[in-house]
């Protein structure tokens, strides 16, 4: 089974894109964020003609939005994060497909509305460790792919990349992160290239050519499937076409 993420920053812009990513790969199931659209405003339509479904939680504004585009069967769990019911922003979804629980995240910035902005990424990322605590305490396989917009560690991102103060860097945005994995959850990317884990982020600009970016884009395994991984990888051909998202898709490959 071929799992993707892929932050899309604007889907409406990038369907092209995605649509050459499903042809390039053949991913059984693919999670979608930043897409900038309503929920009926997401541009499925050609889709179905290439064997796939979907489920788009947008959000009015032009912010936010995640989605699920999968080839297989799957049932809709949850379309938001437990534990905010004042939460408006569209960032989560959570589906059961072939046997597994699977979320797609759009994790907070926290770069925004100054420390009420930051304390926001916190507390999502506290809502997630207790929805992923309550999975694997069920034994249910799990996965949790997409944008966290956080880099785990200094070999995350090239030197000099972001200041400290930067949220995907500070310190309490790093052990948000590890208290995550520390539940027994596998950084899938990393667990297969444990030292020269790829970028999955380039700023626009010159950062792509010069290959300054960042490691923000992850999916985190359960044990029961961290023992299927044979294959991780970041899609840099979709970096390089025209008019990209400045992130790259990655693909995460589990055996039967």
């Amino acid at each position: 089974m071929r799992l993707c993420t892929f932050n899309v920053n604007s889907v409406r812009k990038r369907e092209p894109h995605l649509r050459r990513l499903l042809e390039r790969h053949a991913p059984d199931l693919v999670f979608l964020q930043e897409l900038k659209c309503k929920t009926e405003e997401f541009p499925g339509g050609e889709l179905a003609g290439m064997g796939y479904r979907f489920h788009a939680v947008g959000q009015p504004g032009g912010r936010n939005g995640v989605a699920v585009v999968a080839r297989i069967p799957f049932e809709v769990v949850d379309e938001a994060l437990p534990g905010g019911d004042e939460d408006t922003h569209a960032r989560f979804v959570e589906i059961r497909a072939a046997g597994m629980h699977l979320a797609g995240i759009y994790l907070p910035n926290g770069n925004s509305g100054g420390e009420e902005g930051y304390a926001y990424k916190l507390s999502w990322m506290e809502r997630l460790r207790t929805r992923v605590a309550e999975r694997l305490d069920s034994f249910t396989p799990y996965a949790v792919l997409g944008d966290f917009n956080v880099c785990p560690t200094d070999e995350d991102l090239s030197p000099g990349a972001l200041p400290r103060t930067d949220a995907l860097v500070r310190p309490e945005s790093r052990a948000a992160f590890r208290a995550i994995t520390h539940l027994g959850m596998t950084d899938a990317l990393r667990a297969l290239h444990p030292t020269d884990a790829p970028w999955t982020y380039w700023d626009y600009g010159p950062s792509f050519e010069a290959n300054r970016g960042l490691r923000i884009d992850h999916a985190l395994l359960s044990a029961e499937l961290a023992e299927r991984l044979t294959g991780a990888s970041v899609d840099l051909a979709a970096r390089s076409e025209e008019s990209p998202s400045d992130h790259a898709p990655v693909l995460f490959d589990l055996r039967d």
